[in-house]
């Protein structure tokens, strides 16, 4: 007689719980951090021109050569770094951890953090140890050096600005850690376009550094393009684990063109930046709320009651990300994504409208 998904499956995977995406058909979507803006008409003409003419019958180009050629222009990468080019960050994720996963080896992060490092150390049947960021989520620099001494990491992955907080940790501490460090230090920039800060040019100061970075959070995340940067001794071991013809023929021909017009994407981004002033503005004179501060795409806000929130603001139209109870430092905590000055401005009445059926108001606690 077959045996049963939970005498086959390995017990820790039966244990995750599996990436949830809700759906968002009819609402205003605040909760992913996309780019809330399409491409010009002219350019969006010429991706459909580009798609049509697309030779998706053959496999595309498996090292992606002239989309390589793109990025290290529009990005820049320095000279002498190689790129991997993946289905999204998340499988760049998975390349680096499967690649280090020797017995016992440690992968290490920050918590709260990307949940996909943590998923991903699962996957690689890798043990997984997340140090606590401080009450404000500033990076615990003496834990962290602490952590390492004792783990020992393989791989450490630290988010630039961080994911789901938006904050920058100081890059002297970042350093600090790439310096005790026995194993990669990978930092994923995904919101750099945001943030205006980046570790590209230490590269080549660091034999241990690798850099992360997606089109996601640009205006791409259909696309799902993502890459990794260092140096060859590293990504030559990582190419062997990627999949063939993993970035598929309208992905590598669509970027290539969009790229071609970065300055397009990055004046988008300072849209987004200068809404992002007043949201922050916004949100700070509504009582009961907590906005932290943010260089990202999103904003991470404290409100009392906050999964209830979150409903009221659902049944409204409007979809954000809950965070309470997904760590202890993110109590109370909702993430909103900066959308367009239209969809923002929904967002602050609903929210407004939500926070009005809670009667009396009471003071926000402090944590």
């Amino acid at each position: 007689m077959p045996r049963s998904p939970d005498q086959v499956i390995r017990p820790e995977v039966l244990a995750l719980s599996a990436y949830h995406v809700p759906p968002a058909k009819g609402m205003v979507k605040l909760d992913a951090m996309e780019n809330p803006y399409s491409l010009p008409p002219e350019l969006r003409s010429e991706i459909a021109r580009l798609a049509g003419e697309a030779a998706i019958n053959r496999y595309p180009d498996a090292n992606a050569a002239s989309l390589k050629d793109v990025l290290r222009s529009a990005l820049p990468i320095p000279d002498g770094m190689d790129i991997v080019l993946g289905n999204g960050s998340d499988e760049i994720i998975q390349l680096i951890a499967l690649a280090v996963a020797k017995p016992e080896a440690v992968l290490m992060s920050v918590e709260p953090a990307f949940v996909m490092f943590r998923m991903i150390a699962t996957f690689a049947r890798m043990k997984y140890v997340g140090v606590p960021l401080k009450a404000d989520f500033t990076l615990d620099v003496d834990a962290m050096l602490d952590a390492i001494v004792r783990h020992e990491p393989a791989l450490i992955f630290i988010a630039y600005p961080n994911n789901p907080t938006g904050n920058l940790f100081d890059a002297a501490a970042i350093l600090r850690i790439i310096e005790a460090a026995p194993g990669l230090v990978v930092v994923d920039e995904a919101y750099h376009a945001f943030a205006g800060a980046s570790f590209m040019d230490r590269l080549a100061q660091y034999p241990n550094l690798l850099l992360m970075r997606t089109l996601s959070k640009l205006g791409l995340a259909g696309l799902r393009l993502g890459m990794l940067v260092g140096r060859k001794e590293w990504l030559t071991h990582f190419e062997k684990l990627r999949l063939p013809y993993n970035v598929g023929v309208i992905t590598q021909s669509i970027a290539e063109r969009v790229l071609q017009h970065h300055e397009v994407l990055l004046r988008q981004a300072n849209v987004i930046r200068t809404e992002r002033a007043v949201m922050i503005e916004r949100l700070s004179v509504i009582g009961g709320i907590h906005a932290f501060p943010t260089d990202a795409n999103f904003i991470l806000f404290r409100v009392n009651e906050a999964t209830q929130v979150f409903e009221k603001l659902k049944r409204r139209g409007v979809l954000i990300k809950n965070l309470n109870g997904s760590h202890p430092l993110l109590k109370n905590c909702l993430r909103v994504t900066v959308g367009t000055p239209g969809e923002n401005a929904c967002f602050l009445d609903m929210l407004k409208a939500s926070l009005a059926e809670f009667e009396p108001a009471s003071p926000l606690p402090s944590y």
